[in-house]
């Protein structure tokens, strides 16, 4: 099977080919604020450097978020688009499960992505990428009290620095998030939506 993986939603652009087991081709470079331009190109040569057209694409795996709005968004748009011209089912992922395959030598990873004013979205994963405390909007002195109470040693693991934890840079393993989610039946692309966590800051303007 072959599966196409698609993040947008951090300081990365992740894009990836697999066939069954391995990774054919995954390109990793920094995200910036030419992603709307950059990211058909980066397709193009994805394809192109591992001779596999689109339409012979069996699955699309997209990181939902949380993230970057803009990022979120564009990531999303560009795997509903294709799955629906191509027929295709989409597997969401979240970012911070997907951070959480970094390789950790504790209990616990803690994957965390700096959300300002003190704030972080950040979920609890063992060494299963199952979830133990679910991905989420916090302040850092919140997910510390929630870290306390953990039975077992833990890893901050994050590409951003916080003042008050000590973090071990990223180093995602794609075929661990892969291999994950193998078994997903996968859904039809006019169910998946961004998954933010948060408001934008022009809805909770909006509201206020």
């Amino acid at each position: 099977m072959i599966k196409l993986f698609i993040d947008t939603a951090s300081s990365r652009i992740v894009l990836g080919i697999c066939d069954s087991n391995r990774v054919v081709k995954e390109i990793n470079e920094v995200n910036d604020h030419q992603l709307s331009v950059r990211i058909f190109p980066l397709l193009d040569q994805l394809f192109q450097e591992t001779n596999i057209s689109p339409k012979d694409v069996d699955e699309i795996i997209v990181v939902t978020g949380p993230g970057s709005f803009t990022g979120i968004r564009i990531g999303v748009t560009i795997a509903k688009t294709y799955a629906w011209a191509f027929h295709k089912k989409i597997v969401p992922v979240s970012e911070l499960q997907w951070m959480a395959s970094t390789p950790v030598e504790t209990d616990y990873c803690i994957p965390i992505i700096d959300a300002r004013r003190n704030a972080v979205y950040a979920g609890i994963y063992d060494k299963n990428l199952d979830s133990v405390i679910p991905d989420q909007y916090i302040t850092l002195e919140e997910l510390e009290k929630k870290v306390q109470s953990l039975d077992g040693t833990y890893t901050f693991v994050s590409d951003q620095s916080f003042s008050s934890i000590h973090v071990q840079k990223l180093d995602m393993d794609l075929m661990a998030i892969l291999k994950k989610h193998e078994k997903d039946e996968g859904v039809n692309p006019h169910m998946i939506n961004p998954n933010y966590l948060k408001k934008t800051e022009a809805e909770e303007n909006l509201k206020n």
